[in-house]
């Protein structure tokens, strides 16, 4: 499926969201989100506080939870994160900001 979901910037969102596609976020949102098996992209203008699942996630925006990927979790060097993040593979950018916990475990 080619198809992405976009959560716009003026959209705020509070409770649930589970997809079976790409998601981008560029809006808030308080909650939970679940898009296991697929990317999950925060943009620069996101506030997002949620515990997050996908298989990549990207983060450009701020985020604070706690986040489980499958593949890999990036952050922007625009990013504010703070919580717990879980992947095999991680990247941090110059300039971002992480407080936290890393965990790097599971199959690259």
């Amino acid at each position: 499926m080619d198809a992405a979901a976009h959560i716009g910037p003026s959209i705020h969102i509070r409770g649930d969201i589970s997809a079976q596609e790409p998601l981008t976020i560029a809006g808030h949102v308080t909650g939970t989100i679940d898009v296991s098996g697929h990317p999950l992209i925060v943009t620069d203008s996101a506030q997002v506080a949620a515990d997050i699942i996908a298989h990549t996630i990207v983060i450009g925006g701020s985020v604070n939870g706690h986040l489980t990927a499958d593949g890999r979790i990036v952050l922007h060097k625009t990013a504010t994160f703070e919580g717990n993040l879980s992947a095999p593979s991680v990247s941090v950018d110059d300039g971002a900001l992480l407080q936290g916990r890393l965990e790097i475990a599971g199959r690259r």
